[in-house]
């Protein structure tokens, strides 16, 4: 269901019977990614009154604003509760999911920018197979904390990956644990597509793919296929 990564002035459901609770969002640097996330969770807290978003950010690393829909307006209140929060390393993430059973109103949705960086950037892993079995640590406590969440609510875990040439080897460690990866490229004319290339549940009709640029700084959505 792309049309959730982009603005609506209509009731955007965030959630039906087929949505998954945890999706990667995966494409190759300065395609809009951080955007698209934001989008998410400016319609995920737009869904339900009251309802809050929580966003990890790598406190190591410059957080650069995302570009912002044509229509949303700046000053909505909406913005109020989405909530960054900032992690050093993928010790962090771990910490802030182990705890995730104790809060007493959980978030609609929780996004992690960049998933795979918070274990590119830490000392304690010296060699790539140190850090793929810890980002796979990582992703089974995030999977076991979601669907514990989801036995009492709804909460969603969205994630995003920036991959350079070829995406193989890391999407095959993250299709064990989510549950709908969508990869971004672009189409050679300064567009990006936006298409959802596994799903865990066996779709009766073909998926939609988006196509949408970051020029003139907004998100602009150009066609849903």
């Amino acid at each position: 269901m792309v049309e959730r990564f982009f603005f609506s002035d209509r009731n955007v459901q965030i959630l039906d019977e087929h949505e998954s609770r945890i999706t990667l969002v995966s494409g190759p640097p300065s395609s809009g990614k951080s955007s698209l996330l934001f989008q998410f969770a400016y319609n995920s807290a737009l869904k339900e009154d009251n309802s809050t978003v929580i966003i990890l950010c790598n406190s190591r690393v410059t957080f650069n604003p995302p570009l912002l829909s044509q229509g949303v307006d700046p000053s909505s209140e909406i913005f109020s509760r989405i909530r960054i929060k900032y992690v050093d390393d993928d010790q962090g993430i771990n910490n802030y999911f182990a705890a995730l059973h104790l809060h007493d109103v959980l978030p609609a949705s929780i996004i992690i920018d960049d998933f795979a960086d918070f274990f590119a950037q830490s000392e304690r892993y010296n060699n790539p197979r140190g850090r793929e079995l810890a980002m796979v640590h990582a992703l089974a406590l995030c999977r076991n904390a979601i669907d514990h969440a989801n036995a009492k609510g709804r909460c969603q875990l969205l994630l995003s990956d920036t991959h350079k040439g070829d995406p193989s080897r890391l999407l095959y460690i993250y299709k064990r644990w989510v549950s709908s990866i969508y990869t971004i490229y672009g189409d050679g004319s300064g567009l990006f597509i936006l298409e959802n290339c596994y799903h865990h549940v066996a779709m009766a009709k073909r998926m939609k793919s988006a196509k949408y640029s970051i020029a003139h700084q907004y998100l602009v959505l150009k066609g849903i296929d």
